[in-house]
């Protein structure tokens, strides 16, 4: 299913499709740092495969849940993300 809540802004070209999977046994939060007027956060249970489009320089941060709180544990430009 998918789901769009909001989409990237008009403004921005250019825009690529892009995959992560959550290869961990904790569920973690996908972010979308460094775009402007876009909100981008998505919980990825574990085994699970997210799919978006986000532009080429776009940053994805993963951070993953423990009991008490999330720690950002990676940072990775969506370009590396990029489904060919």
């Amino acid at each position: 299913m998918t789901q769009i809540l909001d989409s990237l802004p008009s403004e921005q070209p250019g825009k690529i499709l892009c995959a992560y999977v959550n290869a961990t046994s904790q569920i973690q939060i996908a972010r979308i740092v460094n775009v402007p007027n876009w909100y981008f956060e998505r919980v990825i249970f574990p085994g699970q495969r997210l799919l978006f489009e986000a532009p080429p320089d776009a940053q994805m941060e993963i951070h993953t849940s423990t009991k008490v709180c999330a720690i950002l544990s990676d940072k990775i430009l969506c370009n590396r993300l990029r489904i060919k």
